[in-house]
């Protein structure tokens, strides 16, 4: 046996498998997440085909994004899950997250690796020793407020919880009702920010970040010492390619069964990974009637 097996042997004590009943249950968070790179016009008329399909109870309340300049997002209300749902399109690498086409600005925010203190406006009493990617920072305050006011309102409308992309799940339980309960639901996520703020994260969010295979996203920015520090949050699942789901718990888990084990830098990563599948759902809006990518 090679010492990589007993490792793997080792390591499958604290790092436990998902069952599928837990697989299944976040499916239509997955399908939420796909649906968030669809335009504004189909998502406020839940009209995009499959992706939408999956969810057909969901009640859009406002929408937005260009998907060029300002990344596609919604809000609404989901029924029969009781939730207001916050999707943001995420990084397209369809081109490196398609994240777009190659020249997206989304790729292009993706690759500055400068950090920034949140915005005191947005994120008052957060600590300036909280830092996170500037880029990220910059396209959330793009979509902040109108976010904010949809929330809102699908509270006041429906009296329910919501599941919050991270950046947002950070910001809007300053200005929500203490009792408002937000859970973040991840696919693919990025390194966001630094130790400080993973701590944070930690701390005050639920979060699970589901990464698939050999994605490179959930590596970059890299944390390079003479440059910046990034470092994930706890809270990933990593997905096989048995398929198999897998719990790894703690920040950055060095275990070969997650993906900052598995995907040590990006030459040993793959771009095609980032998309799924997901429990058989890829995050794209490909699905959508006419063929949309």
């Amino acid at each position: 046996m090679s010492s990589s097996s007993e490792g793997r042997r080792e390591r499958s004590t604290w790092i436990t498998a998902i069952s599928a009943d837990q697989v299944a249950a976040y499916r239509p968070y997955t399908f939420f997440a796909s649906t968030g790179y669809c335009p504004p016009t189909y998502t406020l008329a839940w009209s995009c085909g499959v992706n939408c399909l999956a969810n057909p109870d969901f009640k859009p309340l406002a929408a937005g994004g260009d998907g060029e300049f300002i990344q596609y997002w919604f809000v609404g209300y989901s029924p029969s899950l009781k939730r207001v749902i916050v999707s943001h399109e995420g990084t397209r690498l369809g081109a490196m997250y398609d994240i777009h086409d190659s020249r997206s600005v989304s790729m292009l925010t993706d690759v500055s690796i400068a950090q920034m203190a949140l915005n005191s406006a947005l994120f008052p009493d957060i600590s300036p020793g909280i830092r996170v990617h500037s880029g990220f920072a910059d396209e959330q305050l793009k979509t902040a407020s109108s976010i904010l006011a949809a929330v809102q309102t699908a509270l006041e409308k429906y009296n329910a919880s919501g599941a919050i992309a991270l950046l947002d799940s950070v910001y809007l339980p300053l200005h929500l009702p203490a009792f408002v309960k937000v859970n973040t639901v991840a696919y693919g996520l990025p390194r966001v920010g630094n130790q400080a703020f993973a701590d944070y994260v930690d701390a005050h969010l639920s979060l699970i970040h589901i990464n698939n295979q050999k994605d490179i996203v959930p590596i970059i920015p890299s944390s390079i010492p003479f440059f910046v520090n990034y470092r994930q949050p706890a809270g990933e699942i990593h997905i096989q390619a048995s398929g198999e789901w897998d719990s790894c718990p703690g920040q950055e888990n060095e275990s070969d069964l997650c993906s900052a084990g598995d995907v040590p830098n990006i030459f040993s990563g793959s771009i095609a990974n980032h998309d799924g599948p997901y429990a058989g759902v890829e995050t794209s809006c490909k699905y959508l009637t006419g063929g949309l990518k």
